[in-house]
This record gives C-alpha cells, structure tokens and sequence, in this order.
C-alpha cells in the first residue's frame, strides 16, 4: 500500500489537509505529523476532533519563533521522521512555515511532494506566505489547485498545464498539475452541517441583531501600533451600530496589550474561536473584515460580504465570483467601505465558484495516487 507523510502545522493546514485524507483511507497507508506551529487547542486540538480527524502521530512541538527558527525546526523534525518512517510521498497544505520547510526537507530526501492549494500568488514578496508559495510549488511533484486563475499562474511560472487544459492538448502535457477545487471548502460543508448556528450566535448574545466579524493578524499590521491604532478605532466608530466581534489570534492580542492600544466599547475581544463556531458566526455576520486569506474563501461561499484589509490578495477569484472587496491599507478606505455595506440593504447572492462544491478531496487523492502510479 502506498505509504504517505502528510504535514500540517497551523489551524488552515488542518482544514484543507482533512478532506484529502479521508478521501485516501483505504487506499494509502498515511502518517500524520503536526508541527506544532499552532499549539494554541482552538487553533489545533479542538479542531482535530471536529473534523473527524485522528490524532496526530507524532508532534515536533516546534512553537512559536522567527520565520528561520520554525523553519529549521521544521526541517529537522521533517527529515528525522521520514529517515525513521519511509514515504512515498509527502502531502503539503496552504503556505504556512511548516509547508515550506516540510517540502524542502522532503525534496533534498528525493520524496515526491503534493501540495494542497498550489498556485495561489498575491505577487507581494512583503508577505512570507507568498515566498512559502513559490518555493513550495517549484519543488512539489504534484500541484494540486484550487481554480483556474492558480493553474495559469503555475504555467506563467513555466510549468506547463494540466491535462485537457483550454490551449494545451491532453497529450503534451504532463499529469502532475490538476485542477481539482478547494478542499478547504469541503471541511466547511462538512462542519457547518453539523452546527446549531442559532445556538451559537445566542451563546455570544447576539440573535436578532446585526453583528460585524473581524480577524486581523498579519504583522505588517499588528506588528505597527501606529497603523493598527486608526483601525482599531474604525472598529469602535462602527461598534457604535452594531456589535464587533473580534476572535484574536494570540499574535494580535499581545501586540495589542505591549502597545497600550485601548480597545472600545462595543469592540469584543475573545480568545481563539473553536472552528465550528467560528464559522457559524462567520455565516450569521452582517459584515466581515479580515486579513486572512482563508476568509476570503468561506464568505465568498457563505455570501457574506467580506472586507479585506489588505493591498493584495492571492484569491483573486473571491473577488471576480465571490462576495470579497480588497478595501487596501487604508483606514479611510476601510471606513468607507463599511459606511457603504452597511448602507446596502440587500446582498445577492454571489455566483457559484467552480469546483468549490464540497468535493475536491476525492479530486485530491485520485491525483495524488495517478501520479504515483497506484
């Protein structure tokens, strides 16, 4: 039986790695090892068992620290493991430090690498996560992606279409791009089915109001207490009308506190949502500002309009398709987009985005073992 080493190590790791295991039981033997980049249990454990996964089989407990730090941890725990455990392949997701770092450590070993959400690019080296990106596709064996925006970009980067791709015959290309969907999106289905949204929504004391959701964590951002301050009180002027709930990675809370930044009445800061929450607020928000790419992705399915506080995204099609605005890095930006949500009573709903349809994990695994020739 195929013997496969999948590698997940933040909370959007869990969640787009999950399909594509469950769509491999059966037919490969996999060992699942956690980084430990997230260690928070809202942003790991908790999360584990809501997806229906198993514990992992070991964790390298690699923690928080510079980029240099978890990514040589990383490596190390990664090489340790397949030198002890052998694999045929190593299963990558997203573009998080432990994605990069579990590719190069896998590549230098000669183990094929298949990476979940391939081709994503925002072309904004400021961000790590688009160095994480690049590096990890140019060395992947198997580019698994979520829409067509992601295949072109990889064949921008010279490598070449994917079987029966518009402008390329079947023939002349080779089978290790594949356009599959967006696993992330099938966990969200999954998860969301299984919720008691009203429940939710009424333990945060919130039925039969608008609310507003917020997730801001990127350093560019935190990191600078003189660019998070005007943002912040943006988020109190618009507390003013409705509650802000405001679900805090550690990172953005203890920037928050070492600045002395006050945060306003109206504005809840919580800890860590367990995911399942998380989402079930998500799908009842009047409004969501966010920073995080995976946010883009579920509003645009759940048609929630979505402010994205940031110069670029590498989801572009969230915003071509879906219900996300790229507002910039711009308080007054950001103020007036709200002013013009909020003014806007009625929403369509967005057009479907293809293969974002709760079924790319089985797409996922079928390409994963055609290229391995199981």
């Amino acid at each position: 039986m195929t013997k496969l080493l999948a590698v997940v190590g933040a909370r959007p790791n869990f969640v787009k790695m999950a399909p594509l295991l469950d769509a491999l039981e059966g037919d490969a033997d996999v060992r699942l090892l956690h980084t430990g980049q997230h260690y928070d249990r809202a942003l790991s454990d908790g999360l584990i068992e809501r997806l229906g996964m198993r514990q992992p089989d070991a964790n390298l407990g690699v923690g928080s620290g510079t980029h240099a730090e978890q990514t040589a941890q990383v490596m190390v725990g990664v090489e340790k493991d397949l030198e002890e455990h052998s694999a045929d392949a190593v299963l990558v997701a997203g573009d998080v430090n432990s994605t990069m770092a579990a590719a190069l450590a896998a590549v230098k070993m000669h183990v094929p690498v298949a990476h979940v959400e391939s081709g994503l690019r925002s072309r904004d080296w400021r961000m790590p996560e688009e160095v994480n990106r690049v590096v990890t596709d140019r060395v992947a064996d198997v580019l698994l992606c979520t829409s067509e925006d992601a295949v072109t970009n990889l064949a921008g980067e010279g490598i070449p279409l994917p079987q029966g791709a518009p402008g390329r015959e079947a023939e002349d290309a080779p089978p290790h791009v594949a356009l599959v969907g967006n696993t992330m999106i099938d966990s969200l289905v999954r998860i969301l089915d299984g919720v008691d949204r009203e429940a939710v929504v009424a333990g945060q004391g919130l039925e039969d109001v608008d609310f507003a959701l917020v997730t801001l964590h990127r350093p560019s951002l935190v990191d600078d207490p003189e660019r998070f301050r005007p943002v912040i009180g943006i988020l109190g002027a618009l507390a003013v009308e409705m509650p802000v709930v405001f679900p805090a990675h550690p990172r953005t809370t203890a920037r928050l506190e070492a600045a002395g930044v006050e945060i306003p009445e109206g504005i809840r800061l919580l800890e860590p949502m367990d995911y399942a929450d998380f989402i079930a607020l998500e799908a009842e928000a009047r409004l969501v500002i966010t920073d995080s790419g995976g946010v883009q992705e579920e509003t645009s399915v759940l048609g929630v309009p979505c402010l994205t506080y940031r110069d670029s995204t590498e989801r572009p099609i969230t915003v071509e398709l879906g219900t996300n605005r790229l507002v910039g890095v711009d308080p007054d930006a950001l103020d007036d987009a709200i002013a013009e949500e909020i003014a806007a009573s009625t929403h369509s709903s967005p057009p479907e985005i293809p293969l974002w349809d709760g079924k790319a994990g089985p797409r996922a695994a079928q390409a994963v073992l055609e290229h391995l020739g199981r």
